[in-house]
């Protein structure tokens, strides 16, 4: 956001499963020194947790959810349109931007429309022209001198589950015909461990 020209973006955490504990590790950063402005729910009970009416009004600068939900929204506005059979409007599912990344990569789906990737294109040309990575550096700096690392470690251990505790060994590998899923790509390690107990 800051990238695009918003100095100062509001942040939002959509109301989904971990919102509260992202409200919570996000609120100790900001009592650690990063500075961080928290959008104001619209409902007359506001606070920094948006519902839906928030995404349609577009309430905060910055929607803070999981990855899922993130591409089930991006999917529903900008196919909402075409009845959903094609992204039609938008920017596409915005960059991948990580500490150290030197590279641009602008998210599209197989769904996305011309006009979707005009928009990407468009979109990733701004983010190079005011110098995208040199914006995120002096951001993942400033969140590791308010203590980013030790916030988002204290918050592993607590939800870390017995099964990645202990010393699991891996079972014979064999050839299966069915899939779990619905497993979010942080849990991977966790849920491989799970199965690994009950000698899947």
């Amino acid at each position: 956001a800051k990238t695009c020209g918003i100095a100062n973006p509001t942040v939002g955490i959509l109301n989904v499963d971990g919102a509260r504990q992202t409200e919570k590790a996000l609120k100790e950063l900001q009592e650690n020194g990063y500075d961080i402005t928290f959008a104001e729910s619209a409902r007359a009970d506001g606070g920094c947790v948006m519902r839906g009416n928030d995404v349609l009004q577009g309430t905060p600068d910055i929607m803070v959810t999981d990855s899922l939900t993130g591409n089930i929204m991006v999917k529903m506005l900008s196919s909402a349109a075409t009845g959903g059979s094609f992204e039609a409007t938008g920017y596409g599912y915005g960059p991948g931007i990580g500490e150290g990344y030197e590279q641009l990569v602008m998210i599209v789906s197989r769904a996305s429309g011309a006009p979707v990737i005009a928009g990407a294109i468009r979109y990733a040309a701004q983010l190079v022209r005011n110098k995208v990575f040199e914006v995120a550096k002096a951001e993942f700096a400033a969140a590791k001198k308010a203590g980013l690392k030790e916030i988002l470690d204290a918050r592993k251990a607590a939800a870390k589950p017995a099964a990645a505790e202990e010393d699991v060994k891996e079972p014979p590998k064999e050839i299966v015909t069915a899939q779990i899923a619905g497993i979010e790509v942080m849990d991977l390690e966790d849920a491989v461990k799970a199965l690994w107990k009950i000698n899947i």
